[in-house]
């Protein structure tokens, strides 16, 4: 099988997932202020007026989006001007790939949140802080725990923050595209990554993927193993978002019609979006049905009513969107 990266977010899932596994074990508790586990959190302020918090974000906030966390200035074809919050993490390299995990948190942290927590639905580093409130209370790094409680039993020997030299002729690369004679910025994927990201960047292949894909489907196990139990992914995967939430101006620019927004039918579970209304969704599925993807093109999803899944290990973050449409019309129109 041929490796492809993440690229960001596309294994986000994976973090979601090991902290409800230690959620179950009653290690961590959703309603908990993430200041619990990082107290440098409930210092943060609101906008670039630095208003205080109304109330704290929580481990719940983070899992959903709706922490006030965001990205540094994401490009977005046709977007708004970029937001002075997004643009403030750019300047404070809050993303650096250069530094250590504890630098990656105290940078975020100093920042202020662009929007009051719990009002907003707003992807952003949220899933970083997932994988180092994992790191904190199980004592490993993210990366030694993936491997060792979900990976490992569930014989995803491909699966991780970096391939091994051994694998580099199965690496998926980019290649130049004829317009610009230019190839796309991918990382590496054999090099190690100074800190773990919760959000993003491991590599895996399609069959590796797809066993993580079977054992959700499952309610949690795969064979004799199992990581979670069957009510924990049905939570996971319910939505989360309430009444009320409202997004940014750039949500459809950068999800189209799979924006997790009631306009598409859309809602967002821990982890997942998640379809909640038929007939609001430009591309076919299932209510129920719930799913994500990397910025570089990976998606995936997953179908409990029609007992399926499916994978899409793509490496075209500008095509992204027109191959998940294409790829939702074409399993369902194969469907008997």
């Amino acid at each position: 099988m041929t490796f492809n990266k993440s690229a960001r977010r596309g294994l986000a899932v994976i973090a979601s997932l090991a902290l409800m596994m230690l959620a179950e074990e009653g290690r961590v508790m959703l309603w908990h202020p993430v200041s619990r586990y990082i107290p440098a959190f409930g210092e943060v302020k609101v906008g670039m007026a630095w208003a205080s918090l109304e109330r704290e974000m929580t481990v719940q906030d983070l899992l959903r989006h709706t922490s006030g966390l965001t990205y540094g200035a994401l490009p977005v074809a046709g977007g708004s001007a970029v937001d002075p919050v997004s643009q403030a993490y750019v300047e404070a390299k809050v993303a650096d790939p250069a530094q250590d995990m504890d630098s990656f948190i105290a940078r975020l942290a100093a920042q202020p949140l662009i929007y009051q927590p719990g009002t907003h639905w707003e992807y952003s580093h949220s899933t970083d802080v997932v994988g180092r409130i994992v790191e904190l209370v199980s004592g490993q790094d993210l990366d030694a725990f993936i491997r060792e409680r979900i990976a490992g039993p569930l014989g995803l020997k491909d699966t991780g923050f970096w391939a091994p030299t051994e694998a580099a002729d199965r690496i998926a690369l980019p290649q130049v595209d004829p317009s610009t004679g230019r190839k796309q910025a991918v990382p590496n994927p054999l090099e190690k990554p100074r800190w773990f990201s919760g959000g993003g960047g491991m590599v895996s292949t399609a069959e590796d993927y797809a066993r993580f894909c079977q054992m959700l489907l499952n309610g949690g196990h795969l064979g004799e193993a199992r990581l979670a139990a069957r009510r924990t992914v049905a939570l996971m995967t319910a939505d989360h978002l309430p009444p009320g939430t409202q997004y940014g101006p750039e949500l459809f620019a950068r999800f189209g019609g799979l924006a997790p927004s009631p306009a598409t039918g859309y809602g967002f579970g821990l982890g997942f979006a998640v379809r909640t209304a038929d007939g609001r969704s430009p591309v076919p599925g299932n209510v129920g049905d719930y799913f994500w993807g990397g910025a570089y093109g990976t998606y995936f999803w997953v179908d409990p009513k029609e007992e399926l899944y499916a994978v899409l290990m793509l490496q075209g973050p500008a095509d992204r969107i027109q191959y998940r449409y294409a790829m939702r019309q074409l399993v369902y129109g194969a469907l008997a």
